[in-house]
């Protein structure tokens, strides 16, 4: 998927929602463990009760691994469920991956080319030759993590080194390497304030931002200081739409979960 398609997709459902699928058996509804896949099962219910709000979806794949080869079984028959049926979604494989050069590209073929999703989550922290091998794929997109969420983001990402903080110099460096306008970037909600430095160095990249919702952050504020002249942000809700019920009514949960904040979404890009 080109970064244009994306943006019409964007225009379209008055969305910029990615949906995160985090899979945990223990707080699915129970029905679902009484049938063969009941991973896939509850992906794709999701999948139908939210797909006209959305224009991402995020499977987590230590979701799907931690389940062995029943898992990646069905993380290949989520991935191939949205590519059949809602083909214009925006797809991302959140494996954080990254390692030397060969490593990489066999990642990169594994997510780009068998499971054909149009974008993978890498780590830069092994440099350049560790993110060019999966930046070679025309119309996949790379997603690096710059400014995450977690609490341990402060270990690394925001030291001091030369005057400047880690973070910024991973962006600024990131821009100089081969294909590097299919480079998105991962930048988490809790950390709002930081956008406006963030915009100044990547004005016109894509963002992905987890963090809104469960884990406090503010979707207003990440719009106000990370929104640019193409929206260039993707606000990934998992356990907040996902688990919003436990019960038989879990999808329409979901669905009123999702069109909360598609409708949160549109209020803003009409006021821009």
């Amino acid at each position: 998927m080109t970064t244009q398609q994306l943006i019409e997709q964007i225009k379209i459902k008055k969305s910029f929602l990615c949906v995160g699928l985090d899979v945990d058996l223990d707080k699915i509804p129970t029905h679902f463990l009484e049938q063969e896949d009941p991973i896939f099962e509850f992906n794709k219910a999701i999948i139908d009760a939210t797909h006209d709000l959305a224009v991402a979806y995020k499977p987590n794949t230590a979701f799907f691994e931690a389940y062995g080869i029943k898992g990646w079984i069905s993380l290949q028959k989520t991935i191939n469920y949205i590519n059949e049926n809602y083909p214009a979604i925006f797809t991302i494989a959140d494996a954080k991956r990254g390692d030397i050069g060969n490593t990489s590209s066999m990642y990169a073929k594994a997510f780009f080319e068998d499971l054909n999703f149009d974008s993978i989550t890498v780590a830069p922290y092994m440099g350049k030759d560790s993110v060019e091998p999966f930046l070679a794929f025309e119309d996949k997109h790379t997603i690096m993590l710059a400014l995450t969420s977690n609490e341990g983001a402060f270990d690394f990402q925001t030291l001091d080194v030369d005057g400047k903080e880690l973070y910024k110099r991973v962006l600024e460096i990131s821009k100089t390497w081969k294909n590097s306008e299919n480079l998105m970037y991962v930048v988490g909600a809790t950390k709002a304030e930081y956008f406006t430095e963030i915009r100044k160095i990547v004005p016109d990249s894509f963002l992905l931002v987890p963090g809104v919702g469960a884990q406090g952050g503010s979707l207003s504020e990440v719009c106000k200081y990370g929104m640019n002249d193409n929206v260039g942000l993707l606000i990934n809700s998992s356990r907040g739409i996902i688990y919003a019920s436990k019960e038989a009514d879990f999808a329409e949960k979901a669905r009123a979960e999702a069109l909360k904040m598609q409708q949160e979404m549109a209020a803003i890009l009409q006021s821009k």
